[in-house]
């Protein structure tokens, strides 16, 4: 009883304390009906605000590998009316944070500021969407430095063995290449590659605001129509469907390491929106997302001392979803702990998960929860996923509801319903 009053109390203080506070709007700017995440916040005098471009990450970046991240670090370095350093000054005299942060499938401004000063800030947002520091010696510097970041990398086992990853599994897919790029595609990226690369992203058509703060939502929208008039309009982006490749492959780079880094992958088949996709948080946790008390820490690095940590989990997005997980092992041991995650990957689609397993991963997802969305960002962040993968804001209530009811039959079959997970690629860095 004292465990079903817990779990009341738990939903009840989500679904009246958080998700509510969280409303969706619109606003009609150059005949664009706009979608706003809107969440008023009294706690503190702040405004926080996130221009989302959904299908505009470097999912667009095709033959230039890097343009997408090199486009947001441009529009990190001011105006070309000011330059980096006064448009900088501004930010830092008003205590005024202002971004640009590239993802796969979204390209994110964020601006965030106290509230006495948030028409400045969405001025020099405002000034920023017009007039980005277009100027060569900018983007030769940002290139500069980019170069050297990538060289940096090569010594970075963990990165070289996760892009050779990421090669065999997301084959001829825009996912095939680093956000990052390589040296050789920064080096040949020009000015007006990257005006073009900013007029695509900053469309409006392709646009979801995400707003919070100590205001009303009357009070900000002339401001936000005020700012979002800038914007250019043109076709919007659809997102494309990307599959891994679903052949078992495996490959080595041979580097003066004093231990193997094996990454691994596989095909998972679900859609953000799938019924029962709460199943597949349930199963990655207990699979390889726990830590300690998960299936592979406890067969790899407990049982038989392989690794000091391997984690495994399902990751889902609306182009693509899969398998991953990674571990770090002696140079003797590689073969046995390749052959080792084959071998409990393969048991636990045959056999499914125990009781228990079952019983402690209910324990923590619906436990934990109030923790993943305390603050404000928090909050923002959710409903915007949610939003953006055409869920309703209270899917968090009704997810914990189908986790605590979960049944341990229902979870099994649902396990050894997806066998594309047994078809495991290899990328491994070794001396």
């Amino acid at each position: 009883m004292k465990k079903i009053i817990l779990h009341l109390i738990i939903l009840i203080f989500i679904l009246q304390g958080i998700l509510v506070s969280n409303t969706i709007k619109y606003i009609t700017v150059n005949n664009i009906k706009v979608p706003i995440i809107f969440e008023k916040y009294n706690s503190l005098p702040i405004l926080n605000v996130q221009l989302v471009f959904k299908n505009s990450g470097y999912i667009q970046d095709k033959e230039q590998s890097g343009i997408t991240f090199l486009s947001a670090k441009l529009l990190n370095e001011g105006t070309k009316k000011l330059g980096s350093f006064k448009f900088a000054q501004q930010l830092e005299e008003n205590a005024i944070s202002l971004s640009s942060h590239t993802g796969f499938e979204t390209f994110v401004i964020e601006l965030s500021s106290l509230k006495d000063v948030h028409s400045i800030a969405l001025d020099l947002l405002k000034q920023l969407l017009q007039d980005p520091n277009y100027n060569e010696q900018t983007l030769e510097k940002l290139k500069t430095m980019q170069i050297g970041h990538l060289k940096r990398k090569e010594n970075d086992y963990d990165f070289i063995a996760n892009s050779l990853l990421k090669k065999l599994v997301f084959k001829n897919t825009a996912l095939e290449n680093s956000s990052l790029g390589t040296i050789d595609s920064i080096s040949k990226i020009k000015l007006n590659d990257i005006k073009t690369s900013i007029n695509k992203i900053l469309n409006l058509n392709n646009l979801i605001v995400v707003v919070g703060g100590d205001f009303n939502f009357e009070e900000i929208e002339e401001k936000l129509q005020t700012l979002l008039s800038s914007l250019t309009i043109s076709k919007q982006e659809i997102l494309q469907n990307i599959k891994l490749n679903n052949k078992t492959e495996e490959k080595a780079i041979l580097k003066d390491t004093k231990q193997a880094y094996i990454y691994f992958a596989s095909p998972f088949d679900t859609k953000v929106n799938d019924e029962d996709l709460y199943m597949a948080k349930v199963a990655s946790f207990i699979l390889g997302g726990s830590g300690f008390g998960s299936r592979l820490m406890e067969e790899i690095r407990v049982k038989r001392g392989l690794a000091y940590s391997a984690y495994a989990s399902i990751s889902t997005n609306k182009s693509h979803s899969y398998f991953t997980g990674h571990l770090q092992t002696k140079i003797k041991n590689t073969n046995e702990a390749k052959e080792l995650v084959v071998s409990i990957v393969k048991e636990f689609v045959k056999s499914g998960v125990s009781k228990d397993e079952l019983k402690a991963a209910k324990k923590f997802l619906v436990g934990s929860e109030p923790l993943r969305v305390e603050t404000l960002s928090q909050r923002l962040n959710r409903a915007l996923t949610l939003f953006y993968r055409g869920l309703e804001q209270d899917y968090p209530k009704s997810e914990l509801e189908k986790i605590e009811n979960l049944k341990l039959k229902n979870l099994n079959t649902y396990i050894k319903s997806h066998t594309e997970i047994n078809n495991l690629s290899f990328a491994i860095v070794r001396k």
